[in-house]
């Protein structure tokens, strides 16, 4: 199986933005999990977390946008980091079959500061981390 990023959308709410990708994983969730859940993971295609406590309430750091709280932790499956700034990252994993999964994301922010071809090129890496094409990573 191949990984793809699916368009992007975006809807506005008065001043929040909120933007989703829908993101096809060539691997199952439990090799996913890490890269979202993770500092060494999130750095191979994100940005480093200087501090992530992995459990609900715990703090995190990610470099670049702020630090903030650890809103929902249910391991395996969804990890979303809420900010200072209000901003809320949203990673939802679900089975897609027994060797791959896809991956649900949400950004929630106000103001200008998310770009739906910013996250298209994260994903864009996060799929060739995991071995896009199929190949064994």
């Amino acid at each position: 199986m191949t990984g793809s990023v699916e368009q992007g959308t975006s809807q506005v709410h008065g001043n929040t933005h909120l933007l989703h990708f829908l993101v096809r994983l060539p691997r199952p969730m439990e090799a996913v999990w890490p890269t979202l859940s993770t500092p060494d993971g999130l750095a191979t295609w994100f940005t480093v977390a200087e501090e992530l406590q992995p459990r609900l309430g715990g703090t995190v750091t990610l470099r670049g946008l702020g630090s903030g709280r650890v809103t929902a932790w249910d391991v395996d499956r969804i990890a979303e980091y809420t900010l200072e700034d209000g901003s809320r990252l949203r990673f939802h994993l679900e089975r897609d079959g027994d060797t791959a999964c896809v991956l649900r994301f949400t950004h929630e922010f106000r103001g200008e500061t998310s770009s739906e071809a910013g996250w298209r090129a994260r994903f864009e890496r996060l799929i060739e981390q995991l071995g896009g094409e199929g190949r064994p990573n």
